[in-house]
């Protein structure tokens, strides 16, 4: 074997092992979150129940909107919906209660004394939040396409960009709330804000094709409407290329300023 192939042999088996040993160690820091959530049952009913619950109680609401006129169906609304309440609600409020939680407790401080980086200390912590809204999004979708008579996807690309997008963004953002909340309390009135706006104005209550133009612009750019429009095309298969252009860059747009913030005021000592 030549000098050279033997340099390249050794790079990948050392690139191998720090990629095994990275993945392990979010591992284990996910296996541990998760435990602990277990043991929080206020969480764990937030994250497993109500996105549950949610389209359930919507469903009423969206039998009585004039729907044909924006060409969209009952299942067209309620299947996007129900994946934006896990997201919202599996991922980012529990998540929210996870981040400040542990800071608080000094895990995070302790954890960052050892080999853990900062992202996957994050990253492992959150990793059983998008488990099981993961989880919940698939469930969802089976049971409303099946009920709803959805069917499959027109554009299945769309909608598994948006869910991964989602996945991705809400996070992030759940890190930047926990580091303005000074308690677990605190952390959960936090994250109100974003979750009543999101909830009402991206498309999971009242879809924006039914809303005046002016506020359908303005609700375009909260950070859950671009999911819930890539996942409603991908449903319909009606949704125009720059439609889903500008749904994408909205999304990466957002993931990008909370990832930044995350990295400028994330607090990982207990705020006092």
């Amino acid at each position: 074997m030549s000098t050279g192939t033997a340099a390249k042999a050794a790079t990948g088996t050392m690139a191998g092992t720090a990629l095994v040993t990275r993945a392990g160690r979010m591992g284990s820091l996910a296996r541990a979150e998760l435990t602990l959530l277990g043991r929080s049952k206020a969480t764990l009913f937030a994250a497993l129940f109500v996105p549950l619950m949610l389209p359930l109680s919507l469903r009423s609401t969206v039998d009585e909107m004039e729907l044909k006129e924006a060409g969209l169906s009952v299942g067209a609304v309620l299947l996007p919906s129900s994946i934006g309440f896990s997201l919202i609600f599996a991922v980012y409020s529990s998540l929210v209660s996870v981040y400040a939680g542990r800071r608080e407790e000094l895990v995070l401080k302790r954890l960052r004394t050892g080999e853990l980086r900062d992202g996957e200390i994050l990253a492992g912590a959150a990793l059983p939040a998008v488990g099981i809204g993961l989880a919940q999004c698939l469930v969802l979708t089976i049971a409303t396409a099946v009920l709803l008579d959805v069917g499959a996807p027109q554009a299945p690309h769309l909608a598994l960009l948006g869910l991964l997008l989602g996945l991705a963004m809400w996070p992030a953002l759940a890190a930047v709330t926990a580091s303005f909340s000074r308690s677990v309390e605190g952390a959960q009135v936090a994250a109100l804000p974003l979750t009543m706006v999101s909830m009402i104005g991206s498309g999971t209550f009242v879809p924006l094709e039914v809303m005046p133009d002016r506020i359908a612009s303005f609700c375009e750019l909260l950070p859950l409407t671009p999911v819930i429009t890539l996942i409603r095309g991908g449903w319909t298969g009606d949704l125009p290329a720059y439609d889903a252009l500008g749904a994408v860059a909205t999304a990466v747009a957002w993931t990008v300023i909370a990832v930044f913030a995350v990295r400028r005021w994330f607090r990982w000592e207990p705020r006092r």
